[in-house]
C-alpha cells in the first residue's frame, strides 16, 4: 500500500530554489504567516479583530460557522508556538512520508477540526473557547505509533516518550483544571493512533450489520453427480482382473492351488460382493 515512493502521494508539493517543499512544511509556511499577522495587529492595537477568527462555541450555535475553520489563525508569538512548528517539520514530515500527501492531508484536517467540532456539540451545555494551532503533540504520536522502537532524547524510544510527555500534559491539564484542554489532548492524541492504525490496516472501522440488505434467496439447479476419477475406474478394473486370474487358475488346477495371499484376495473380493448384495 505504500511501497510507492515515485507516485505523486510521496513527491514535494513544489520547489523552493532547489530545496524540496512537502505538505509538512506548507502547514509550518501558513501558520508562520499567521503568527506574523498576529503580531502586527497586537503591534497596531487592532487586535481585537481576531476576536472574530477565535473559536467559541455560543458563537459558533449562532451561525457564524467559519470560527470552526478561522481559530488556528491566531497565534501570537511565543516559545511553545516554535517548538510546535519545529515537531510538524520533523515528525510530520515522518509521517506524511508514510502515509502520503493526501492521508496526511487528511490526518491533519482531522486533528485541527475535531476539537472544535466536540466543543461546539458541548456547547449548548457548557461554552469553551479555543484560539491557536493545534496538531503539533498529536502528530508526534501518529509518529510514535508509525515507529516505536526509534531513538529519540538520551536514547528514549518513540512509544515511551510518546507515553510520558502524554501522562505528563494530562497531569498537568489536570493540575490546572483545564478540562478543555485535557478533552482535547485525549481526542486529537486519541484520533492520530487509530487513523494510523486504520493506515496500517491493523485497526477496522465497525460496521453495522443491521444495515446491510438481507441476500436475496433465489433457486439453484441440482447439481450433476460427481463423476468418479478415472484412476477409480482403472483400479476397479484391475481388482476385477486379478479376480478372473484367479478363478481361472481354480478352473484349472482346483482350489488348493492358491497361495495364501492368492486366497486372501479372493476372499476379501467375495466379502465386496455380498456387501453390495
Amino acid at each position: 500500500m505504500y511501497g510507492y515512493e515515485s507516485s505523486d502521494e510521496h513527491q514535494p508539493v513544489t520547489w523552493f530554489r532547489g530545496h524540496p517543499v512537502y505538505a509538512a512544511h506548507l502547514i509550518v509556511v501558513g501558520f508562520v504567516a499567521s503568527m506574523l499577522v498576529t503580531t502586527f495587529f497586537a503591534l497596531f492595537k487592532i487586535d481585537p479583530l481576531l476576536d472574530w477568527l477565535t473559536f467559541t462555541s455560543a458563537e459558533v450555535l449562532k451561525g457564524q460557522i467559519w470560527r470552526v475553520f478561522t481559530y488556528g489563525l491566531v497565534n501570537p508569538p511565543r516559545l511553545q508556538f516554535a517548538i510546535d512548528m519545529a515537531m510538524i517539520v520533523w515528525f510530520g514530515r515522518e509521517v506524511e512520508r508514510f502515509l502520503g500527501r493526501r492521508p496526511f492531508f487528511m490526518l491533519y484536517a482531522g486533528l485541527y477540526l475535531l476539537s472544535p467540532l466536540l466543543f461546539t456539540a458541548i456547547g449548548p451545555w457548557r461554552s469553551l473557547s479555543l484560539a491557536g494551532e493545534t496538531g503539533a503533540f498529536a502528530l508526534f504520536i501518529a509518529f510514535a505509533t508509525l515507529y516505536p522502537s526509534v531513538p529519540l532524547l538520551f536514547n528514549i524510544l518513540a512509544q515511551w516518550m510518546a507515553l510520558i510527555l502524554f501522562g505528563l500534559f494530562s497531569l498537568m491539564a489536570l493540575a490546572a483544571r483545564d478540562g478543555v484542554g485535557l478533552l482535547s489532548l485525549w481526542v486529537t492524541s486519541g484520533f492520530a493512533f487509530g487513523f494510523v492504525r486504520f493506515q496500517q490496516g491493523r485497526f477496522n472501522l465497525p460496521t453495522l450489520s443491521f444495515l446491510r440488505p438481507k441476500p436475496k434467496l433465489r433457486l439453484v439447479p441440482d447439481l450433476e453427480p460427481t463423476k468418479k476419477p478415472a484412476s477409480a475406474d482403472r483400479d476397479k478394473a484391475s481388482a476385477m482382473a486379478e479376480v478372473d486370474a484367479l478363478l481361472d487358475k481354480i478352473a484349472r488346477s482346483g482350489i488348493s492351488s492358491l497361495t495364501a495371499k492368492e486366497r486372501a484376495k479372493l476372499d476379501a473380493a467375495a466379502q465386496v460382493t455380498k456387501r453390495r448384495r
